[in-house]
């Protein structure tokens, strides 16, 4: 009786600790729809418990994956940007040939349209608000390695905010990816410009960038906590590959008459990748960097980018083998 007692009383202890949050939320998430679209195409619902909402999910198989297999696979992470949802990927790139050859489970989450991957200060206070770290690192996890034979090895990769959310979570998990991509990325969340392009993103979906990180002037320390330029160090022993646009002017993939000011936060998003690229210099980690003078922020160069560094995160993953 006193074992039991004792054995209660610590989890009880864990649990107001928060210790077993990660573990009881995992354990609890589960695959509510699952909707083939093809051979190896397949969309998922998937709880969340730290959220109690349900979220879609874009799962790419590889050739000859089985439910049944007794081996698991190696996963890639795909970030879609703000104002855009887990289909951009597929409608966007051409994922599904270029991940055909590959022995690799190719993940493409929901995160809402701020696209913006924390835990936000206020979970509740908007539309687009949520757990999302939790959601894609742990829940999701946990049904990715419980039903669809995710192995350990994984990487990520995003354009725009999503961008971002790859080499923040990288960043905020080290070990936890042995390659991290982020393309047209705004990797100084605490320069003011990209605040302020943030707050207007935010503001046009109904949500309140204070929501997010909490508000930048008191709740400094938790914006430095998701911030990558402040994280670089946690990068160490991370494959990176960093690209963006340095001018935001018209570049080879750029119909004329195409071009708008708006697109000189492609320049702003270059400046932030450039200072990343010399942090990581400065601390010896490698990177690969390739910031392009003409070019907007669009699919057509993350197309591009995405396919000159997908070489880099099968050989980080070694699913050719």
């Amino acid at each position: 009786m006193k074992r039991r007692r004792l054995a209660v009383g610590l989890l009880a202890a864990l649990a107001g600790s928060g210790v077993l949050d990660g573990v009881a939320s995992a354990a609890s998430s589960r695959v509510l729809a699952e909707r083939w679209l093809g051979p190896r195409t397949v969309d998922l619902t998937v709880h969340s418990p730290a959220n109690n909402r349900a979220y879609p999910v874009r799962l790419l198989v590889p050739p000859g994956w089985s439910r049944t297999a007794t081996r698991t696979w190696p996963v890639v992470y795909l970030l879609h940007g703000g104002n855009d949802d887990y289909t951009s990927w597929t409608r966007e790139t051409d994922i599904e040939e270029l991940s055909a050859a590959a022995q690799v489970l190719v993940v493409m989450p929901d995160a809402g349209r701020d696209a913006l991957y924390a835990d936000w200060h206020r979970p509740t206070a908007g539309p687009n608000a949520g757990k999302w770290e939790t959601f894609h690192l742990t829940e999701l996890w946990s049904v990715l390695r419980g039903r669809y034979r995710a192995g350990p090895a994984r990487a990520v990769a995003g354009i725009s905010a999503g961008g971002y959310g790859a080499i923040t979570y990288a960043a905020r998990h080290p070990g936890m990816f042995a390659y991290a991509a982020g393309y047209s990325a705004p990797l100084d969340i605490t320069n003011i410009a990209i605040q302020l392009v943030l707050c207007r993103t935010v503001a046009d979906n109904g949500d309140d960038l204070s929501a997010v990180w909490g508000n930048p002037i008191t709740h400094g320390d938790n914006w430095k906590r998701h911030n990558p330029l402040d994280l670089v160090a946690n990068l160490r022993g991370t494959g990176i590959y960093l690209s963006s646009g340095a001018t935001g002017l018209s570049g080879e993939f750029d119909p004329n008459g195409s071009w708008s000011p708006v697109q000189f936060s492609e320049a702003m998003l270059g400046a932030s990748t450039f200072v990343m690229a010399g942090r990581l210099l400065l601390a010896g980690i490698p990177a690969t960097t390739n910031i392009y003078l003409g070019g907007t922020h669009s699919w057509p160069y993350w197309r591009r980018e995405l396919h000159a560094s997908w070489p880099r995160m099968m050989a980080a993953l070694r699913a050719y083998r």
